[in-house]
């Protein structure tokens, strides 16, 4: 039986405590790492992951700073109270949170399992899939070995050598991660400028479908930017969010034209390459390609007729 004169509600709080962080910083922990992996094992059917990666990395960074340290300072106050008070190794809560723990990550690994023999019938086995899968599998032995030696021995892992090896293992590897995931995901002026460039493409994008609209109802381009305002649609031509600037609007010839603004940051790596070159893609007859290095950038523009037909021939056809 429990020794109630010295466990109690604060024993039993300090265990669920302890397992939710520890659920918390190895989910956040796993999502980090697989964010990694997105950025330097790129899929070549999604260029654009890298980008969403570096902004995904954010969010479990900013728990895993503060949970992780956290669950490390109970763990740590947890096995100090075992080594003085080690009755309390059979507190009922203990002991449940454990093997469920441990009942949990064999089910992960099982799953990891199944996961890889499926995708690989499946034809679908890559590095970044097979990277992601050994990610989950170290991630969830570490746990089952952690907990399971709590589980049979009588003794705090800082006291055996080879455990207090292990645990220092843990503890470096999470403070690795969440060192390069500052690094890697950027300083918060780098995303602010790179948030600035985001509003300058989605101008950019805005002002040329305006463009493609008037030259398909006049079959010409407009003079000027003022010439696409509306004010009975409340159209209003963007100009720069950060410095107030218009855009540039260069006329080269009958259907072709170019937009030109001025970005603070490059976005050639986030958006993916082959053999070092962008990937420009394709919608809508136009080359959408808005890939852009730091400074002043101007994009050329073609109209397809075939895509954009006319208003006036749409009717009569």
């Amino acid at each position: 039986m429990e020794d109630l004169t010295k466990t109690g509600p604060k024993d039993v709080f300090m265990h669920l405590l302890t397992i939710i962080t520890l659920y918390v910083s190895v989910i956040t922990f796993g999502m980090i790492i697989f964010q990694y992996i997105n950025i330097y094992f790129p899929d070549l059917l999604h260029p654009e992951s890298i980008r969403f990666a570096r902004n995904f990395i954010r969010w479990p960074l900013s728990i895993l700073v503060i949970v992780f340290p956290f669950y490390v300072w109970l763990s740590a106050f947890a096995q100090k109270d075992l080594a003085v008070n080690p009755e309390k190794r059979e507190l009922k809560t203990r002991k449940w949170t454990i093997y469920f723990t441990v009942f949990a990550t064999i089910l992960v690994i099982a799953g990891d399992i199944i996961s890889l023999i499926f995708r690989f019938l499946n034809g679908e086995l890559t590095t970044r899939f097979i990277l992601k899968i050994i990610v989950v599998l170290l991630i969830a032995l570490a746990v089952f070995l952690y907990y399971g030696w709590n589980l049979k021995k009588n003794i705090p892992a800082s006291k055996n050598p080879k455990m207090k090896l292990f645990v220092w293992t843990v503890i470096i590897l999470g403070g690795a991660a969440i060192i390069a995931g500052f690094f890697i995901a950027g300083s918060p002026r780098a995303e602010r400028l790179r948030r600035f460039d985001d509003q300058r493409i989605n101008d950019l994008q805005t002002i040329q479908s305006q463009i493609i609209s008037y030259w398909q109802v006049k079959e010409k381009l407009p003079q000027s930017l003022d010439k696409i305002k509306n004010d009975i649609n409340g159209f209003a031509v963007p100009t720069d969010l950060e410095t107030q600037e218009p855009y540039i609007y260069k006329i080269n010839g009958d259907k072709s034209f170019e937009l030109c603004a001025t970005f603070s940051t490059s976005n050639k790596e986030e958006f993916g390459s082959i053999n070092g070159e962008p990937m420009p893609t394709k919608p809508f007859g136009i080359t959408e390609n808005w890939i852009h290095n730091s400074g002043y950038t101007c994009f050329e523009r073609i109209i397809d007729p075939d895509f954009f037909s006319p208003f006036r021939k749409q009717i009569i056809d």
